[in-house]
């Protein structure tokens, strides 16, 4: 599966799908990056045949209506949507 990581401070393992064009998915990317936390992303949009029905399989394992961005932290917790202080506990800011 295509996942694109970003490097930064660990903060545990933070795996997001998103959508290229979502603008909550990009201002998910912008928040982590700003707060220089390492993560990794799926963009589903620019998947094609087995690999995006990978990836789909996994987002619905986390999130039944594939709405975007999905984060999965530790394969414990996931949050749907843009949600900065959910996203701050749960990396520990």
């Amino acid at each position: 599966m295509s996942e694109t990581k970003v490097q930064g401070k660990n903060k545990g393992a933070i795996k997001m799908f998103t959508l290229s064009t979502c603008i909550w998915c990009k201002r998910t990317k912008q928040f982590l990056a700003d707060q220089g936390i390492e993560y990794s992303y799926i963009d589903l949009d620019m998947l094609d045949g087995e690999e995006k029905e990978k990836a789909l399989e996994e987002l619905k394992k986390w999130n039944e209506r594939c709405s975007f961005p999905t984060l999965v932290i530790n394969n414990e917790k996931c949050i749907v949507g843009f949600k900065e202080d959910e996203i701050k506990e749960a990396v520990g800011l």
